[in-house]
Protein backbone atom coordinates (compact mmCIF):
# COMPACT_ATOMS: atom_id res chain seq x y z
CA UNK A 1 0.00 0.00 0.00
CA UNK A 2 1.24 3.39 -0.68
CA UNK A 3 2.50 5.83 1.75
CA UNK A 4 -0.69 8.68 2.46
CA UNK A 5 1.02 11.98 3.45
CA UNK A 6 -0.34 14.79 5.59
CA UNK A 7 0.03 17.90 5.61
CA UNK A 8 0.43 19.10 9.49
CA UNK A 9 -0.54 23.16 9.50
CA UNK A 10 0.44 24.74 12.88
CA UNK A 11 2.83 27.82 14.71
CA UNK A 12 3.42 25.92 17.28
CA UNK A 13 6.91 24.08 16.61
CA UNK A 14 6.22 21.33 19.79
CA UNK A 15 3.30 20.26 18.40
CA UNK A 16 4.28 19.80 15.03
CA UNK A 17 6.99 17.88 16.44
CA UNK A 18 5.27 16.03 18.55
CA UNK A 19 2.52 15.28 15.88
CA UNK A 20 5.42 14.04 13.35
CA UNK A 21 7.29 11.06 15.80
CA UNK A 22 3.80 9.82 16.37
CA UNK A 23 2.70 9.90 12.70
CA UNK A 24 5.50 8.80 10.73
CA UNK A 25 5.47 6.10 13.73
CA UNK A 26 1.89 5.40 12.06
CA UNK A 27 3.26 5.22 8.51
CA UNK A 28 2.50 8.47 7.14
CA UNK A 29 5.23 10.71 5.30
CA UNK A 30 4.67 14.15 7.04
CA UNK A 31 5.04 17.49 5.03
CA UNK A 32 4.64 20.91 7.84
CA UNK A 33 3.23 24.56 7.55
CA UNK A 34 3.69 27.26 10.11
CA UNK A 35 0.79 29.05 8.82
CA UNK A 36 -2.25 29.39 6.33
CA UNK A 37 -0.04 31.23 3.57
CA UNK A 38 2.54 27.83 3.75
CA UNK A 39 0.10 25.32 4.00
CA UNK A 40 -1.40 26.72 0.52
CA UNK A 41 1.76 26.90 -1.03
CA UNK A 42 2.65 23.12 -0.01
CA UNK A 43 -1.08 22.33 -1.09
CA UNK A 44 0.15 23.49 -4.41
CA UNK A 45 4.09 21.96 -4.25
CA UNK A 46 3.07 18.38 -2.48
CA UNK A 47 -0.29 17.31 -3.14
CA UNK A 48 -1.08 16.16 0.44
CA UNK A 49 -3.51 13.45 1.26
CA UNK A 50 -5.17 15.01 3.87
CA UNK A 51 -4.68 18.11 5.97
CA UNK A 52 -4.30 18.98 9.98
CA UNK A 53 -5.25 22.69 10.19
CA UNK A 54 -4.50 24.65 13.18
CA UNK A 55 -6.97 27.31 13.43
CA UNK A 56 -5.33 30.32 15.33
CA UNK A 57 -1.92 30.91 14.10
CA UNK A 58 0.02 33.93 12.83
CA UNK A 59 -0.12 35.62 9.51
CA UNK A 60 -2.98 33.98 8.05
CA UNK A 61 -5.43 31.59 10.57
CA UNK A 62 -6.85 28.51 9.47
CA UNK A 63 -10.47 29.84 8.78
CA UNK A 64 -8.81 32.15 6.55
CA UNK A 65 -6.77 28.93 5.05
CA UNK A 66 -9.61 26.57 5.11
CA UNK A 67 -11.29 27.77 1.74
CA UNK A 68 -8.44 28.67 0.00
CA UNK A 69 -7.32 25.24 0.58
CA UNK A 70 -10.36 23.58 -0.22
CA UNK A 71 -10.49 25.75 -3.48
CA UNK A 72 -6.94 24.76 -4.55
CA UNK A 73 -8.00 20.73 -3.96
CA UNK A 74 -11.66 20.26 -2.87
CA UNK A 75 -11.00 16.76 -2.18
CA UNK A 76 -8.53 16.66 0.18
CA UNK A 77 -9.85 15.71 4.14
CA UNK A 78 -9.24 18.29 6.46
CA UNK A 79 -8.97 18.16 10.47
CA UNK A 80 -9.62 20.93 12.22
CA UNK A 81 -7.06 20.60 15.24
CA UNK A 82 -6.88 23.16 17.87
CA UNK A 83 -7.22 23.61 21.48
CA UNK A 84 -10.11 25.52 21.48
CA UNK A 85 -13.34 23.75 21.71
CA UNK A 86 -15.79 26.89 20.91
CA UNK A 87 -14.74 26.99 17.30
CA UNK A 88 -16.71 23.71 17.11
CA UNK A 89 -19.77 25.80 16.96
CA UNK A 90 -18.47 28.25 14.22
CA UNK A 91 -20.11 27.63 11.47
CA UNK A 92 -16.87 28.14 8.87
CA UNK A 93 -15.39 24.66 10.66
CA UNK A 94 -18.23 22.68 8.75
CA UNK A 95 -16.64 22.79 5.75
CA UNK A 96 -13.98 20.41 7.32
CA UNK A 97 -14.37 16.58 7.52
CA UNK A 98 -13.04 16.56 11.05
CA UNK A 99 -13.09 18.70 14.36
CA UNK A 100 -10.29 17.60 17.19
CA UNK A 101 -9.84 19.11 20.04
CA UNK A 102 -5.78 19.49 20.65
CA UNK A 103 -4.21 16.69 23.49
CA UNK A 104 -1.12 14.81 24.27
CA UNK A 105 -2.89 11.81 23.51
CA UNK A 106 -2.98 12.09 19.75
CA UNK A 107 -5.46 8.71 20.02
CA UNK A 108 -8.28 10.57 18.61
CA UNK A 109 -6.65 12.67 15.90
CA UNK A 110 -4.83 9.07 14.62
CA UNK A 111 -8.17 7.44 14.43
CA UNK A 112 -10.12 10.39 12.81
CA UNK A 113 -6.98 10.22 10.20
CA UNK A 114 -7.26 6.82 9.81
CA UNK A 115 -11.32 7.21 8.60
CA UNK A 116 -10.70 9.71 6.78
CA UNK A 117 -8.36 8.26 4.33
CA UNK A 118 -9.45 4.65 4.47
CA UNK A 119 -13.35 6.26 3.50
CA UNK A 120 -15.04 5.49 6.76
CA UNK A 121 -17.38 8.03 8.55
CA UNK A 122 -16.94 8.56 11.87
CA UNK A 123 -19.97 6.12 12.61
CA UNK A 124 -17.99 3.37 10.67
CA UNK A 125 -20.01 3.56 7.31
CA UNK A 126 -18.44 3.84 4.04
CA UNK A 127 -18.83 7.15 2.71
Amino acid sequence: MEKKTILLVDDEKSVRLLCREVLNEEGYDMIEAEDGLDAIRKIEEKNPDLVILDIRMSRMDGMEALPQILRKKRDVPVILYTGYSQYQKDFMTWAADAYVVKSSDLTELKKKIQELLSGRSPDGNTQ
